[in-house]
């Protein structure tokens, strides 16, 4: 039978399971295929920090180190995210400690979030390069360590990689190189949705022919299984976690990442790249999803339970009301008037809902319309408020820049966010970049964003004068200091940002819920007394 080893590369937020390697696993193992896990970047990122060396620095740099093993320790416990002064000292100083852990590498900017260096991470010809020269990335020293071990162990025929963010690509193909030079035997597979991204552009030529053996667009289930030989999938399997260090995560307690489906059930903005790259949208059954979280809460004993969901589905929001998961939950959805419902809310509270994150994108009216959002600002006020009285925080995100967005339009989107800074519990702000497979691109003259031939983006020239640099410029001098706004952006978990902030709400994670225990409504989370 022939098997397989399925990687996360670094590097990416280490606060809980990669969800696109546990799906995978999911399916391969349940047609009996031998399918080992490896998380290189919880992984690499724990054996840098537990280095024994002395390290040059300031007085924070040798803090920060001397106290690296004790702020892992704290980020794993809930205590330390009750005082949030506490937490955001412990994240910073670990972050310090993580740059120092790479200061042989003078060109590398390494963070828990992160990975920059020399390498044009949109560039083919760079990220071959640095599959030939895998000795200069940080994460070398533990490869040689881990590698050989974990191969003999599986003895795979094949090994997977999924490359999911830009921030994995350089270390992706420092991986890959390396199996290549040590394993030449060892077939190799590359997925993941940057490289479903870069694979959608029509411009696609394959520059990974020579080392990679098999390139996969989208969901990876099927193709992997033809792959090793297999003509049938089983139906929404659960993912399996099976192989992972599940107590390592940087959290209080196991994150179940689970997704109840695939691509959006929207599908109509403008700009979105799921749209531009024409993903199809593919639900799980509520009573599947139930069926699945059920068993995974059993056997795993999570702490929260973070969908993952382009937008959480009202179907699945409708099954939890009726039938909780019992456990703590968050996840992304859409305005809608089901969410303006102040009853519904509570019932979404009540079956353990402690976060939503809701992409607003625009205080203009006129913006969300020509982007297609669905979105009626009056309806938007009407669930924010809900959502606050029944104790539910929210993560909303902004997007300024866009084609039909000038000065006026992200002073309308200020003034909104002043208008309801009560019922914002959190922020997330982003400018606009032109996917460069949408339709929107063109219509609109301009160059890509990188000079990499894996340029996802073009930088265009906006229609109303409204470049980059004069939304960076409004943000720094007018939206950010707004003292409201200021309020809300510093309860943001540095690095972690979305990841962390659910155990910034008002829940304790040995709560009950939906399983008779006590559900009361706690006061809105995130309140301004306690500000991160």
């Amino acid at each position: 039978m022939p098997s397989i080893l399925l990687i996360h590369p670094p590097v990416a937020k280490p606060g809980e399971p990669p969800a696109g390697i546990t799906a995978l696993a999911g399916s391969l193992r349940r047609h009996n295929i031998d399918c080992g896990l490896l998380d290189a970047n919880l992984e690499g990122l724990l054996f840098l920090l537990n280095q024994d060396a002395a390290l040059p620095g300031e007085t924070w740099s040798k803090r920060a180190w001397r106290h690296r093993l004790a702020n892992l320790a704290a980020l794993r416990s809930s205590a330390l995210y009750r005082h949030p002064d506490r937490y955001q000292r412990a994240v910073r100083d670990l972050n310090r400690a993580l740059e120092l852990a790479a200061y042989r590498y003078p060109d590398t900017l390494l963070s828990l979030s992160n990975y920059q260096d020399e390498c044009n991470s949109l560039a083919s010809n760079d990220l071959l390069r640095a599959a030939e020269q895998p000795e200069c990335n940080p994460f070398f020293t533990w490869m040689q360590a881990r590698i050989p071990a974990l191969l003999e162990q599986h003895a795979p025929e094949w090994v997977g990689i999924s490359l999911c963010y830009l921030s994995q690509a350089t270390c992706t193909f420092t991986l890959l190189g390396f199996l290549k030079r040590r394993y030449p035997a060892i077939r190799l597979v590359l997925g993941g949705s940057l490289l479903t991204s870069w694979m959608s552009n029509p411009g696609w030529h394959d520059p990974f022919a020579g080392l990679v053996d098999q390139c996969i667009a989208g969901a990876g289930e099927e193709p992997l299984l033809r792959l090793l030989g297999h003509d049938r999938s089983a139906v929404d399997p659960p993912p399996d976690y099976l192989g992972l260090p599940l107590t390592d995560y940087l959290s209080p307690g196991l994150i179940l990442p689970y997704a109840a489906s695939r691509g959006c059930y929207w599908n109509r903005c403008g700009f979105c790249p799921e749209t531009a790259e024409q993903s199809r949208y593919h639900p799980v059954s509520p009573p599947t999803v139930l069926d699945h979280l059920h068993e995974l809460r059993g056997r795993l004993q999570p702490v929260l339970l973070h969908l993952l969901d382009n937008a959480v589905s009202p179907a699945v929001l409708r099954a939890f009301c009726a039938q909780p998961p019992g456990i703590p939950w968050y996840g992304f959805v859409r305005f809608h008037e089901q969410l303006a419902d102040i009853d519904f809310c509570r019932q979404l509270r009540a079956s353990g809902c402690v976060l939503l994150k809701l992409g607003l994108e625009s205080g203009s009216q006129a913006v969300l319309d020509v982007m297609d959002k669905g979105i009626h600002l009056e309806m938007a006020t009407r669930v924010l408020h809900a959502l606050r009285q029944a104790g539910i925080a929210t993560y909303v995100y902004l997007l300024f820049g866009t084609p039909t967005e000038s000065l006026a339009e992200a002073r309308q989107t200020m003034e909104f966010v002043l208008r309801h800074h009560q019922t914002v519990t959190f922020l997330n702000l982003a400018i606009f970049n032109m996917p460069i497979t949408s339709n929107e691109a063109q219509q609109l003259p301009g160059i890509g964003f990188s000079p990499g031939d894996l340029s996802l983006y073009l930088d265009f020239i906006h229609p109303r004068g409204w470049d980059r640099r004069a939304v960076r410029t409004f943000l720094d001098r007018e939206f950010r200091r707004q003292p409201r706004i200021a309020a809300i952006l510093r309860r943001d978990p540095p690095f972690f940002t979305s990841n962390h902030a659910p155990f910034f709400a008002d829940f304790q994670p040995d709560q009950s819920y939906g399983q008779g225990g006590k559900k009361g409504i706690p006061p809105h989370f995130g309140a301004e007394k306690n500000p991160l």
